[in-house]
């Protein structure tokens, strides 16, 4: 009998050693973690002063008219500031700032709050809209508390994780959660491996750092699922990701990412079949482009990328990540799946952001031309092209319009080439603004839209637009 019961005793404490083993109590507070790291995140808030003249005349001079210049003197200047917000977190003690590139883009004056209180004017060190990442740098000698990465390759589905940042402008905001899901791709950027959380994260919280239990920053919350806020699923840039950019923005102002030069496509079960590969995976290539480093080292259409640089390629998707990882100008062994065998090339990587098929791409997604049925006319986004030749100041956004219809209300008003840079007092960075505007004025009594323009002599002007 007491030999049974210490059998059954050791069999308890084996059970209870197992359960311990592998299962963690939830944390019983997260204030000590989040006192410790809430003076390294920080505010962002970034502004455009815009300069308006008020007309002291009953009427207004036609587009054009050499008394516009005359007499546009006796105006009463005046200014009124366009404001957002968003979050950001201290990576050195010199003040150097990481969020995201959509929190600061075509920002003219950018203000940080530190630990709640205390403001500070910002320079841009470097940006990257294709992995939405920016780098800041305070305008002070002041020394900062900062924050670390973490390994983010290590973080699990169901880890416990914490989110401070300013949603709506409420600084200093603490929200916990676990990570829902890894690998995530959601459509909004070039390189996309978010991963996603169920930590409450709502407007504001762009550019705030996820960090893990060890108070180590393991992601950049950038985007949430819904417009109307948080509704359990938010999305963060992976902490590895993420630090490659920040680190060549730092040294060199601008992303230096590898480029292979190959077209991909997903390698379905039915290629797979016709190619006798094992199973679906790797990269498909549909195309090479000519001169490229795939192109010099042999790769031919047709072939199924399986692994790079040590690296199994599983899903077509992982290979742009790991490419664009990879330091420019280094040699890697490449493992091909060509005529049911698998051979290997040595390919000495090239820099994509200086290859013609990046300018060719850029180039395209500049010059769509969009039709604004309620005005009856096409426009087009402003390119940095249009920019430097009009000489208009580095941040401005806004459409170009491309055609004026002869029933168009502004037929008579505004002229090809001229530069919507505002509706209803809103800044327009795209034509989902513009549209956006337009609903607003048709739903209401007033039917008229306040437009401000450049003209094709990059001259400011205000125009009132009559809407049927």
């Amino acid at each position: 009998m007491k030999k049974f019961r210490t059998f059954l005793l050791s069999i308890f404490f084996i059970l209870s050693f197992e359960k311990i083993s592998f299962s963690k109590n939830t944390p019983e507070s997260f204030a000590d973690l989040a006192e410790k790291l809430m003076p390294s995140v920080v505010n962002i808030s970034t502004t455009t002063i815009i300069t308006t003249q008020n007309n002291p005349f009953p009427f207004q001079f036609p587009p054009g008219s050499p008394f516009e210049d005359m007499f546009k003197e006796f105006g009463t200047p005046q200014e009124r500031k366009s404001s957002a917000l968003g979050s950001g977190f201290i990576i050195d003690e010199k003040g150097i700032v990481v969020t995201n590139n959509h929190v600061i883009q075509d920002a003219e004056d950018i203000i940080i709050r530190v630990n709640g209180d205390k403001e500070y004017k910002a320079k841009v060190i470097g940006s990257d809209p294709l992995s939405d990442i920016a780098v800041l740098q305070l305008d002070t000698k002041e020394k900062f508390k900062p924050v670390k990465f973490g390994d983010s390759d290590k973080a699990r589905i169901g880890d416990w994780v914490i989110a401070i940042g300013n949603p709506f402008g409420l600084g200093g905001t603490v929200t916990s959660g676990i990570i829902s899901a890894r690998n995530r791709s959601i459509g909004l950027t070039r390189y996309e491996d978010y991963i996603q959380t169920d930590a409450s994260i709502n407007s504001g919280n762009s550019g705030g750092p996820l960090f893990d239990m060890n108070g180590d920053v393991i992601g950049i919350n950038t985007a949430i699922l819904g417009r109307s806020g948080s509704i359990g699923i938010g999305f963060s840039i992976p902490a590895n990701s993420a630090k490659i950019v920040i680190d060549q923005l730092i040294e060199f102002g601008e992303t230096k990412r590898g480029w292979l030069g190959v077209r991909i496509q997903d390698v379905t079960k039915e290629i797979a079949d016709i190619e006798k590969l094992d199973e679906p995976r790797g990269a498909l290539v549909a195309s090479v482009a000519q001169n490229s480093p795939s192109d010099k080292a042999g790769v031919k259409a047709g072939d199924i990328i399986l692994e790079f640089d040590g690296q199994r390629i599983q899903e077509m998707k992982e290979l742009p990540i790991i490419v664009a990882r990879t330091k420019v100008g280094k040699k890697v062994n490449v493992k091909i799946w060509r005529n049911k065998n698998e051979i290997l090339k040595t390919i000495t990587l090239g820099r994509l952001e200086t290859s013609e098929d990046f300018k060719v791409a850029e180039k395209k997604k500049t010059v769509e031309e969009l039709k604004v049925e309620d005005l009856k006319i096409s426009v087009r986004k402003i390119t940095s092209e249009d920019i430097k030749n009009r000489n208009l100041p580095n941040q401005t956004s806004g459409l170009v319009i491309t055609k004026i219809e002869n029933d168009s209300p502004l037929i008579n008003t505004i002229e090809v080439n001229s530069i919507i840079l505002e509706a209803q007092k809103k800044k327009i960075r795209d034509i989902d603004d513009l549209n956006q505007a337009i609903k607003q004025v048709l739903n209401s009594n007033q039917k008229t839209i306040l437009l401000v323009i450049y003209n094709s002599q990059n001259q400011r002007r205000y125009i009132g637009v009559k809407l049927d």
